[in-house]
């Protein structure tokens, strides 16, 4: 058991956590003879080394995740979805998620066309929650930083979330307050051809470049914030606001995130250094799941297919699961850290 730990460990650290990559940038700025103590070389030292583990990481995930998406196209995601009925269809929609694209706006377009295919409204909003907010490669970014058992965790959370909130818009039949055009519109069941190997590892690369153009933006960015906050912010002024001192340090966090847009890739830079600083687990994980769900220009995008009342009752919905998942963690940190 011991060797297994010690493997896991390595795994874990050296491997998805590349914390060789760190003292190697670390040992060549020291070389060219800069003092990595310093805030400026250290904010380089962050920034270097968090783009470039992530960027790896990144890559080498979207083309797995992209290989594996190639065998469930929208049709058949469609087909596999039809043959359940109730929760369990709830939760087939929620783990198709994990599989499905990284953000809430390139999730709203699938969300459209499921409801429009007629599947039930809360199945097709499980899959809209737990699209963005969980995935596999937030699954392995997450093991980097914080452990398997804090995204394990996070990623049964998510589903959970994803299953009860489909669940409730389904109970609360809220069909008359989607958009009469999507409602209208119905499909075109095209049959997808079959792909061979290389048909299925040419997409894969595709989409690897194109998630990759999108996503990397928002890495920089969070990378940037990160390596400020790393670098700069002095750890008190965190604990005080998001540390165990402030109950609403939760809901602060959820709010904060809802204005920003950004995936689960820009936004774990942020929660490592926030982690670093002494956040609370249970505050970084709502603002994770805050900017990944609820942000605001994917609401604006999902206006034009829902009424208002039911955009509302989601954003309740997400905003309430959230919260209370943020204080389960704030309240267990210590046994799961």
């Amino acid at each position: 058991m011991q060797i297994l730990k010690v493997i896991w460990n390595f795994f874990q650290n050296q491997i998805l956590g590349m914390k060789w990559l760190n003292e190697l940038i670390g040992g060549g700025l020291g070389a060219l003879g800069l003092d990595i103590t310093n805030r400026w070389i250290g904010c380089i030292q962050f920034f270097v080394y968090d783009v470039t583990k992530i960027v790896v990481l990144l890559c080498f995930l979207i083309f797995i995740i992209s290989y594996i998406q190639s065998y469930f196209p929208p049709e058949r995601s469609k087909k596999i979805l039809g043959r359940f009925h109730g929760i369990g269809a709830n939760s087939v929609a929620a783990l198709l998620g994990t599989v499905t694209p990284f953000c809430s706006c390139s999730s709203i377009p699938l969300f459209i066309g499921f409801t429009s295919a007629g599947l039930p409204l809360g199945v097709t909003f499980s899959f809209l929650i737990s699209s963005p907010m969980v995935d596999l490669g937030s699954l392995v970014l997450l093991i980097s930083i914080f452990g398997a058992k804090v995204a394990v965790i996070y990623v049964i959370v998510g589903l959970i979330i994803a299953v009860v909130g489909g669940t409730l818009i389904e109970r609360l039949h809220m069909e008359k307050h989607v958009e009469s055009f999507i409602l209208t519109a119905g499909s075109v069941d095209i049959e997808t051809p079959d792909l061979t190997r290389k048909d299925r590892l040419v997409y894969a690369k595709e989409q690897m470049l194109s998630t990759f153009k999108k996503v990397f933006p928002y890495v920089l960015i969070g990378v940037g914030i990160g390596a400020i906050i790393h670098n700069w912010i002095p750890e008190e002024w965190i604990t005080a606001v998001l540390g165990i001192n402030n109950p609403f340090g939760v809901i602060l966090a959820t709010v904060i995130g809802v204005p920003m847009y950004a995936d689960v890739f820009g936004t774990i830079p942020i929660a490592e250094a926030l982690f670093a600083k002494g956040a609370q687990l249970g505050v970084i994980l709502s603002f994770m799941m805050g900017v990944t769900t609820l942000s605001l220009p994917s609401m604006i995008m999902l206006r034009k297919a829902i009424k208002p009342k039911l955009l509302a009752v989601f954003i309740a919905i997400c905003t309430i699961g959230i919260i209370i998942v943020g204080y389960l963690f704030n309240a267990f940190q210590s046994l799961i850290v």
